[in-house]
């Protein structure tokens, strides 16, 4: 049967419409994703948080993402007493030992470490884990406390609380606190400072930047190096990310340029700008359960191959470095993270 004049016409315009649209879907394609294909999306398989700057971290299914990270995330950091500067794992590895834990019921924040000269004896004290203005105002005063470079405003806990920890550290030492709501918030440096990322942002006690996500992939392959090396094996922690996925191809992160967090439909997608690799130090070395620093790894294969920013030549990286737009939301393991865009333009800019 011949066809009418109008099936002939729509048959004729779809063999030069096709061509054209595919080309323009590519062009827009290409755009978006100047560092190359966007990957399938992949599962959340763990979220990690760190309640004191340096010391344990704890594994939740669940957890809040403001504007300054996961809820409960680096708030608390240990200073120096009487200059408030911080103390980190990269000079004393056993702060690793000092373990937080949380409870949801009686939303407080233990905390507790090995007693110095006893095998079994604990150190312990207990806070609340979201405190109030009025509990803040009776319980603690205002200090100029020191990350890197920056000095912001913290609540310093009384020492009739954490005095017996001045053992523990071997010098006087205070604990301090940064809530993720304050009048003088803690402004990104570096790849999150407004002049680049384009918006105000701030973090509480975190080095740089308010997430960091770590891919299992990627940590497979840096353990199939190990094993070779040394027949060692390390586990996620030592690289203390925030947000665990299961990855592509081992170091298809590093083009990431924003992700997408997608969970219930009750819930909008929760967006993240990918602001840079996260160029290491030697803290991954330190075995967190033990607190021993090996003395090579994994540090010297990641130096191998791993050299990968031109910004910061003389580091490896490992993770990819996050902040979140909006006000985020309620993030669950098993959830979905979808890159959205990617780059071959990351480039580490000194922060700190």
């Amino acid at each position: 049967m011949a066809l009418s004049s109008t099936s002939q016409a729509a048959i004729i315009l779809s063999i030069f419409l096709v061509p054209i649209l595919s080309y323009l879907y590519l062009q827009r394609y290409t755009r978006k994703s100047s560092g190359g294909p966007i990957p399938p999306p992949t599962q959340i398989t763990k979220l990690l948080i760190y309640p004191i700057k340096s010391c344990h971290g704890i594994s939740v299914p669940s957890a809040r993402l403001l504007p300054t990270g996961l809820d409960l995330d680096r708030q608390w950091m240990w200073v120096t007493y009487p200059d408030y500067k911080f103390l980190t794992i990269r000079n004393l590895s056993k702060m690793t030992l000092i373990r937080p834990a949380y409870d949801a019921e009686r939303d407080v924040l233990t905390v507790t470490a090995p007693a110095p000269d006893s095998v079994d004896e604990k150190l312990h004290f207990e806070i609340p884990a979201h405190p109030s203005k009025d509990w803040l105002a009776k319980n603690t005063e205002v200090v100029p406390a020191t990350v890197w470079g920056t000095t912001t405003p913290a609540h310093c806990f009384s020492t009739k609380l954490t005095g017996p920890f001045n053992e523990f550290f071997g010098q006087e030492v205070r604990l301090v606190y940064k809530p993720p709501v304050s009048d003088e918030p803690r402004p990104l440096v570096g790849n999150g400072a407004k002049d680049v990322l384009g918006r105000d942002a701030s973090v509480c006690f975190a080095d740089l930047m308010p997430v960091l996500v770590g891919c299992e992939n990627s940590l497979a392959e840096l353990n199939a190096r190990l094993k070779k090396a040394e027949d060692l094996s390390i586990e996620i922690r030592r690289f203390r990310p925030n947000i665990l996925v299961k990855g592509h191809e081992p170091w298809d992160e590093d083009r990431w340029k924003s992700v997408r967090l997608t969970g219930s439909s009750k819930r909008s997608p929760i967006n993240l700008d990918v602001v840079a690799r996260c160029a290491r130090c030697q803290v991954p070395n330190v075995d967190t359960e033990t607190g021993e620093k090996h003395k090579r790894q994994p540090w010297d294969t990641l130096m191998k191959y791993r050299r990968v920013d031109p910004g910061i030549t003389f580091k490896p990286c490992f993770g990819m470095l996050c902040v979140p737009q909006g006000n985020g939301g309620e993030v669950n393991v098993g959830e979905m993270l979808e890159v959205t865009a990617t780059t071959k333009n990351h480039v580490y800019i000194k922060g700190m």
